[in-house]
């Protein structure tokens, strides 16, 4: 039998990529990203509804992880003022109509 491959070490391997998982900002990043791309499609209707509520889902899942908190935030942010947006130039066409 070999000493290389014991159960501790795959549960120590294990709870390091976990742990690296939970470090890491890249969700944040990503929920930054559409939270931007929200906000410059907004005038677009659907797509800035679409978009911010994506960019909302992304950082709250985002928001519980230390390393991208702060992105998750702006990205909730910039999520809600997407819809804003949106439902402000929805009203527009609708009372232009």
């Amino acid at each position: 039998m070999s000493t290389e491959n014991t159960v501790a070490d795959r549960l120590l391997e294990d709870a390091r990529k976990k742990t690296a998982k939970q470090e890491s900002p890249a969700l944040g990043k990503a929920a930054l990203i559409v939270g931007i791309i929200a906000v410059i499609a907004s005038p677009v209707s659907i797509a800035g509804w679409i978009l911010g509520v994506a960019a909302l889902a992304l950082g709250g899942v985002s928001v519980s992880r230390p390393a991208a908190a702060k992105q998750a935030k702006i990205a909730m942010g910039l999520g809600f003022a997407a819809l804003v947006v949106a439902t402000f130039f929805f009203t527009l066409n609708i009372a232009n109509m």
